[in-house]
């Protein structure tokens, strides 16, 4: 269980295409918490690029820290890593590791295509539900949802549902005035009610 009186380590799983809001939403908000450290890794380290081109230096995936939460974006790339058996195992070894997960848009493909969310709720981007829920028929995938929190998994809709996903989170662990506060400073309209998304019929 997530311990906000100790350090936290935040790590983001990064590999090449992944989706540039899916990272650097959900980061806007948690870089902001008390007591956070921000870790950006990928499966061999050095420069990983965005979709939309954007670069950023990572390191090589160690194993997670004791009291860590494992950020997982989504995008194009997954359809390319999610063959990737190398990539999988060392995602598997950290979302073990891992004491939250938070995955945004299509990075659920991964935890279903790794049977993490077997029997659990979860939800992911709706233009390629179809896509994403091939890959485990037993999770309970609810498309009327921005974002889903079923044990230590929190997953979100697609790109800017991640930043709603994130300020529930951190109502969640630090309380409500401080998600508040968060998305005032982002001048960010804040969906606050997980089980509403206005883009699931769209």
């Amino acid at each position: 269980m997530l311990k906000i009186e100790q350090p936290i380590t935040i790590v983001s799983f990064l590999f090449d295409d992944f989706e540039t809001l899916d990272l650097m939403g959900p980061v806007e908000f948690l870089a902001a918490l008390p007591n956070v450290e921000m870790n950006y890794v990928s499966l061999a380290g050095g420069l990983i690029s965005s979709r939309q081109g954007f670069q950023i230096n990572t390191e090589i995936l160690e194993d997670l820290p004791l009291n860590s939460i494992l950020l997982l974006p989504g995008g194009q790339g997954v359809r390319k890593m999610i063959e990737d058996k190398v990539f999988l195992t060392k995602l598997e070894r950290a979302i073990q590791q891992a004491d939250l997960v938070l995955s945004v848009c299509t990075g659920a493909a991964f935890l279903a295509q790794l049977g993490q969310l077997k029997g659990r709720l979860a939800t992911s981007n709706k233009r390629a539900w179809s896509w994403v829920t091939s890959f485990d028929s037993e999770v309970r995938w609810q498309r009327q949802a921005r974002w889903v929190v079923d044990g230590k998994f929190y997953t979100s809709s697609g790109v800017s549902a991640g930043m709603d996903m994130t300020l529930g989170f951190i109502a969640d662990f630090w309380g409500q005035s401080l998600a508040e506060e968060l998305a005032q400073k982002a001048e960010y309209s804040w969906h606050r009610e997980s089980d509403q998304d206005p883009f699931c019929d769209r």
